[in-house]
């Protein structure tokens, strides 16, 4: 299976604190959930143990919306929660 990230969601990783790689391992490795508009959630936590926006988190937490595309997943957008 090949995954692959839109401009978005390109585009969101870094502000929102993802990397390309953790967000390939979520769409691989998370659990699967239904998003809005018949697309697929992946979710996948991670260890932080950093600090974020001036605040220290122990956990991220990474969400891959995509849609499948014959057998690829296209990442539609990225949601990066920490706590």
């Amino acid at each position: 299976m090949n995954v692959r990230l839109h401009p978005h969601a390109q585009a969101r990783l870094n502000e929102r604190g993802a990397t390309e790689v953790e967000v390939i391992a979520t769409v691989e490795n998370g659990v699967t959930f239904l998003a809005q508009f018949g697309r697929t959630g992946f979710r996948c936590n991670f260890p932080f143990n950093a600090e974020w926006n001036g605040k220290f988190y122990t956990t991220k937490k990474i969400e891959a919306i995509a849609v499948q595309e014959e057998e690829d997943w296209l990442v539609i957008t990225v949601i990066v929660k920490y706590f």
